[in-house]
């Protein structure tokens, strides 16, 4: 596996987000820098995580193998496999959501999903070079609030219907 500090840019809002809430997560998109902070932030908080993703070998790697020896499915945490991304049962509230699964252009469809539903949707890879990728300049419009982490070269940004951004890096 190859790891570089760009799939990490997503951890700023992510935690920020994490810290004004105290309610369910939703994490679509297993991964090495999120999934380990947000296991252990539900298990010491007493909340719920859902991780889903389509590959099993992510969900194998942490829910079942486990990663450096700790297995993550637990009290407060469910890996879950799904063989494509409309079996994921999101539309319910969720305090935060991770966005950041495969394939990139399956995200806008997610995030529509969790616009009114989530308090706080990070969504990675929001880099405007990326746009012809991701398409994520076609949901901004769908949201009456948006703040951008721009501190890394990878930026990430937070979206919500719900609650005001202005504050959310003070």
């Amino acid at each position: 596996m190859t790891l570089s500090g760009n799939y990490g840019t997503h951890l700023a809002p992510l935690i920020s987000a994490v810290n004004k809430t105290t309610g369910d997560i939703l994490e679509m998109g297993i991964g090495i820098f999120s999934t380990p902070y947000l296991h252990y932030q539900s298990l010491l908080s007493k909340r719920y995580l859902t991780s889903y993703d389509t590959e099993q070998g992510w969900v194998d790697r942490f829910a079942t193998s486990g990663i450096c020896g700790h297995q993550y499915q637990g009290v407060y945490h469910e890996l879950i496999y799904i063989p494509n991304w409309d079996e994921a049962k999101i539309e319910k509230p969720w305090d935060v959501a991770l966005v950041d699964h495969s394939p990139s252009e399956r995200r806008i469809v997610d995030i529509k999903r969790l616009a009114n539903f989530a308090k706080y949707i990070i969504i990675h890879d929001s880099n405007p070079r990326k746009d012809a990728e991701y398409h994520y300049s076609e949901i901004y419009p769908l949201f009456k609030y948006r703040t951008d982490w721009d501190k890394d070269p990878n930026p990430a940004t937070v979206l919500s219907n719900i609650v005001d951004l202005k504050d959310f890096w003070g």
